[in-house]
């Protein structure tokens, strides 16, 4: 009798496990899709995904860019965000850097973002960055785990035959608690510190010839930061702006150098192109920080150390 009781346990047991092993496969409470073993389904969703959820009380649809695109046409529901929304004047001394956090926080509560929300990013046309920098933005103020990009962007939907409005949504604003991560932007002074550290990887998201230092991009100088490998932004999507596969992207990470457990910082520019960089390494799930100023201060700081064209270290 003990062991027959023993054994209807062991069954009930077994199922009510297989059943909520079934239930996590699928969503999580709040609707998201539920993280595969390399931690991206959180972070990229499919436009079928998004079809299937447009009208899921706690989404916000964001499409960040230029308003001509919004104003074109747009997902149904898609709130518009313009990345002088969330940066700070174009008068600064530095081009496209975080503004103070209230200001943020505002921002996003004016399109309905909530402590509950699940924000899904959407680019148009070709610019995937804008979306990677407001995925970064958005990490900063502890938002990161929920939010999303959408997979090919409008482009994608709209190839699938998927409804596009110009009808602007009415948006009930939204009230979120910011929990500010200090490190998700670090200066030129910590990268500086950090140099040739082991365990730290410095990664350079712009294009080879930038990296090179045979096109000076309008800097003061040509090169790149001391001991930085390069994965140009532009290799991180295929043709038609869908992310490469988790195995792909962590080939690249672990080719320039990256191993599991170290921290990775990235840069470009002035930021933007190595926003999708930070994107892709958070989404692989390694420690991700940002150097805002980018190459646009470290180029124009004298004092700090570069690689130039002949591949020589240079301190001026």
């Amino acid at each position: 009798m003990k062991m027959r009781i023993g054994s209807s346990l062991f069954i009930v047991a077994s199922l009510v496990l297989g059943l909520l092993s079934l239930k996590g496969t699928a969503l999580s409470r709040e609707g998201r899709p539920t993280q595969d073993s390399a931690g991206r389904e959180s972070f990229i969703v499919s436009t079928s995904w998004l079809d299937q959820h447009l009208h899921d009380s706690s989404l916000v649809l964001i499409q960040v860019g230029a308003k001509d695109d919004y104003d074109a046409g747009h997902i149904p529901g898609a709130r518009f965000l313009s990345l002088q929304d969330i940066s700070t004047p174009e008068s600064s001394a530095l081009t496209l850097e975080l503004p103070p956090t209230d200001q943020l926080v505002s921002a996003f509560e004016r399109l309905g973002v909530s402590d509950g929300s699940h924000i899904v990013l959407c680019f148009a046309g070709e610019r995937v960055t804008p979306a990677g920098r407001t995925f970064m933005t958005l990490d900063s103020l502890g938002l990161g785990s929920q939010a999303s990009i959408l997979d090919g962007g409008l482009e994608a939907w709209r190839k699938e035959g998927r409804p596009v409005t110009k009808d602007i949504p009415s948006v009930t604003p939204g009230s979120f608690t910011p929990h500010a991560r200090p490190g998700t932007v670090v200066d030129a002074a910590w990268v500086h510190a950090h140099l040739n550290q082991p365990g730290v990887d410095i990664l350079d998201a712009r294009t080879p010839e930038y990296y090179s230092g045979k096109d000076a991009g309008g800097h003061p100088r040509a090169g790149h930061i001391p001991g930085a490998n390069n994965i140009p932004f532009t290799s991180l999507v295929d043709d038609s702006n869908h992310f490469k596969s988790a195995t792909a992207l962590a080939e690249m990470f672990r080719a320039a150098g990256v191993k599991p457990g170290d921290q990775v910082v990235t840069y470009c520019h002035i930021g933007l192109q190595a926003s999708l960089l930070y994107f892709t390494a958070r989404s692989l799930g390694y420690d991700v920080h940002l150097y805002d100023g980018s190459w646009e201060d470290w180029s124009a700081r004298k004092d700090l150390p570069i690689i130039g064209q002949d591949g020589k270290l240079s301190e001026k």
